[in-house]
């Protein structure tokens, strides 16, 4: 079956704070749904200062998705960390893990900003001295004993759930990532589907002798909504599907691989594209069966201020008729 994801990132560029309250609470409301009728994972990620009210705090939205879920995996890809404190990061991932009892996933990343960097007073060009200062002291801090942090003996409590710490992946699409990922003994998660890479760094693990593994995008991302009428979605929602396109392509540098990136216009040309796609539910299990087992599926109902009673419909049609076809025995206990 292929890794089937709930995106969230609660981008609405017409919301005022009533229709935004909303629509956090209906993202939960449909994380909720997703847990226990086979979704793989709830997803999030962050972003500071963008127009439109992109999630700038993903712990926080994740650890009320944790709160309305129970066996779903809940992963922030990716969490900007040198903008953090990294003692707080520590406390606040651990509280998260044992929440979740382990079902937290944390992509460590740099960002590609600099003005997100400016608006938390940290230094662009120290962003990966900071990573790695930020890396080491997490994992000692979840040790549970003291350690020495800026010339003075800390210790950070309480221990987390999973052993030997929270699930943690290093991400980024630079040797610099992966070098980090394998001095660490940290799994690697590359930014878009780039093999020499995932080669690179298990080469730097095997001359640190550390342990590690890679979780390689697909070759292929494509963001999904769900619907009985692709050309009536496209037509009266299409643009805010343009909307995500192009607001994450104005950010993400040029010269950077990205797993989602469009050069569209106009809505017309975001169709042609086929990065974000319009499917119907037999166009879902066609794809996927096409794609094979290491595609994923990432259902993104709330898309560029996709209205809610839209998004509702996207999911539970992928539920119903959807995962069924692609996992009986899944859809069989969904149903």
């Amino acid at each position: 079956m292929p890794v089937t994801v709930l995106r969230f990132n609660l981008v609405d560029p017409e919301a005022d704070r009533q229709s935004l309250a909303r629509r956090y609470a209906a993202a939960l409301e449909m994380a909720a749904y997703a847990d226990g009728h086979g979704i793989t994972m709830v997803q999030t990620e962050e972003h500071h200062g963008v127009a439109g009210g992109w999630l700038p705090s993903p712990l926080t939205f994740a650890g009320a998705v944790l709160g309305a879920t129970r066996t779903v995996t809940v992963t922030v890809c990716a969490l900007t960390v040198p903008l953090y404190d990294p003692l707080r990061l520590a406390e606040d991932i651990a509280v998260l893990d044992l929440t979740g009892g382990g079902r937290l996933v944390t992509v460590a990343g740099t960002g590609f900003r600099p003005q997100e960097y400016a608006t938390h007073g940290k230094d662009w060009a120290r962003r990966g001295a900071l990573q790695d200062e930020a890396l080491e002291i997490l994992l000692a801090a979840w040790s549970g004993e003291p350690f020495a942090y800026h010339g003075r003996r800390v210790r950070i409590t309480p221990r987390p759930y999973s052993n030997p710490h929270p699930p943690l992946l290093v991400g980024g699409s630079s040797r610099a990532a992966a070098r980090r990922a394998a001095r660490l003994g940290l799994p690697f998660a590359p930014g878009a589907h780039l093999p020499a890479l995932e080669t690179y760094y298990h080469a730097r693990r095997a001359e640190y002798g550390t342990p590690g593994w890679c979780l390689m995008p697909a070759r292929r991302t494509v963001v999904v909504h769900c619907a009985e009428d692709p050309d009536r979605v496209w037509d009266r929602y299409g643009r805010h599907l343009l909307h995500e396109a192009r607001s994450y392509g104005s950010r993400c540098p040029a010269d950077s691989p990205a797993p989602v990136r469009s050069a569209a216009r106009d809505a017309a040309a975001l169709r042609r594209e086929g990065v974000y796609r319009v499917m119907t539910p037999e166009d879902c299990v066609a794809f996927a069966r096409a794609e094979g087992r290491r595609t994923s599926l990432v259902l993104h109902p709330l898309c560029g201020g996709m209205p809610v009673a839209e998004g509702q419909r996207s999911l539970r049609l992928f539920v119903e008729r959807v995962l069924p076809r692609l996992a009986p025995r899944t859809g069989a206990a969904a149903a």
